[in-house]
Order: structure tokens, then C-alpha cells, then sequence
């Protein structure tokens, strides 16, 4: 029964469903309650799906020592990943408001504009959008809880999945 409960697969799938729910919740806020995601918003929704779908596949394919270790060390790099593009986010928000660069448009509107790498660019160097801070809940703005998430989830999902890469004594 330990042994069952100390395996990676229940973590990865317990993992994945904790990357669902803040991701449905970003969407929550979006939709119904109207706050428009910036740029560098985006980029951590897509290192959270990704870092969702690394759990599932653990959690589907779990079990093999070169499997389980390839899960864990994608799962933080993804993690760490999107804890830094969280970082740069606070930091943004951080600066003082003259030294905001300006809005550049939402992210889909750069893409059409701009090149792939000028849009890129253009969404890493933050805009007026990505300094403000609209949500905060204890004092800590929703990036820094992201940023948070992110290293929560990489820690579980490395521990998990390197642990099950041993072999059994």
C-alpha cells in the first residue's frame, strides 16, 4: 500500500489536475471577470500547459527508469521556465511607471504586425500592460503566485519522477 501511494503516477496526475484548475481559473478571470491578460500572461499559460501536459504524460506512461527521469528533468526545465518568465513579469511590475515602455497591443496584434522575433522581443522587454498590476490577492499579484505555482509543481514533479527512476532495493 506505500509502495502504491509513493509512486509518481499519483503525483503527476494530482499534479496535472492542480495545473487545470490555474489554468481555469486564468481563464475565469479573463472571461467573466473581465481582467485582459498581457503578453507575458500568455507565455506563462503556455508553460503551464506544457508543465500539465508533462504531468499527464508521467502519469499515463509512468514507470521506466529512463522515462521517469526524462519526466523529471523536463518537467524543471518547464518549471523553471515559467518561474522565470513569472520573475521577469514581477519585475515588470516593479519598475517605476516612467520607465514602463508603451503598450505595444495584445499579443495576437503584435504577431500580425510584427515579425515572430519583433513581437517576441517587443513582449520580453514588457509593455505598459505587463507593469500594471491588476489582480493581487495577500498583497502578491498574480504573477508572483504563478511564479510560486511553478516551483512548487517542478519541485513535486522532479521529486516524484526521479525518485520512481530508482531501483528498487
Amino acid at each position: 500500500m506505500i509502495n502504491r501511494l509513493l509512486e509518481a503516477r499519483p503525483f503527476n496526475a494530482a499534479a496535472a489536475a492542480v495545473c487545470a484548475v490555474l489554468l481555469a481559473y486564468a481563464y475565469y478571470s479573463q472571461f467573466v471577470v473581465g481582467l485582459e491578460p498581457c503578453p507575458l500572461c500568455i507565455f506563462q499559460r503556455v508553460a503551464m500547459i506544457l508543465l500539465m501536459l508533462l504531468f499527464i504524460a508521467g502519469a499515463i506512461v509512468g514507470g521506466g527508469q529512463i522515462r521517469s527521469r526524462i519526466i523529471a528533468g523536463l518537467t524543471g526545465l518547464t518549471a523553471l521556465g515559467g518561474a522565470s518568465i513569472s520573475a521577469w513579469h514581477i519585475y515588470q511590475q516593479n519598475q517605476p511607471a516612467e520607465e514602463w515602455a508603451s503598450c505595444g497591443g495584445d499579443l495576437s496584434y503584435m504577431f500580425e504586425v510584427f515579425s515572430f522575433w519583433e513581437a517576441l522581443e517587443m513582449a520580453f522587454t514588457g509593455t505598459g500592460d505587463c507593469a500594471e498590476v491588476d489582480w493581487a490577492f495577500l498583497g502578491v499579484s498574480m504573477p508572483a503566485w504563478v511564479g510560486l505555482w511553478f516551483l512548487a509543481l517542478g519541485a513535486v514533479g522532479v521529486w516524484a519522477n526521479w525518485r520512481a527512476a530508482r531501483p528498487p532495493f
